[in-house]
């Protein structure tokens, strides 16, 4: 059986926000360590298997390390949200007001 997860790491933004996306497939939440320092966000964590009475032949590990510097302006007074759904972890950075576009009225006449 082969299940189709999503890989690696993904970048985006939008108007107001810039988002990292990582695939942290079958990893708790409470494994996973986010740290943002000098403009770089890193990503880490393992799965653990909390089953001490097992007999393992051969046991599967999962272990994941991003590390990609944010693009754009952050706005430094916002927390990053950081959250987790269907094995893939969102963290949320909110753009500086002075870096979001500004809409142009157009005047007739």
């Amino acid at each position: 059986m082969m299940t189709n997860w999503p890989s690696g790491l993904s970048l985006s933004e939008d108007d107001k926000n810039v988002y990292v996306q990582a695939s942290v497939p079958g990893v708790d939440p409470k494994d996973i360590e986010v740290t943002f320092d000098k403009g770089v966000v890193w990503i880490k964590g393992e799965s653990k298997d909390e089953e001490q009475n097992k007999k393992y032949y051969r046991k599967a590990a999962s272990s994941f390390s991003y590390r990609v510097a944010v693009p754009g302006d952050i706005d430094s007074t916002q927390e990053p949200q950081a959250s987790v759904k269907n094995g893939v972890m969102t963290v949320t950075f909110t753009k500086s007001p002075k870096a979001q576009p500004k809409k142009i009225s157009v005047k007739t006449g």
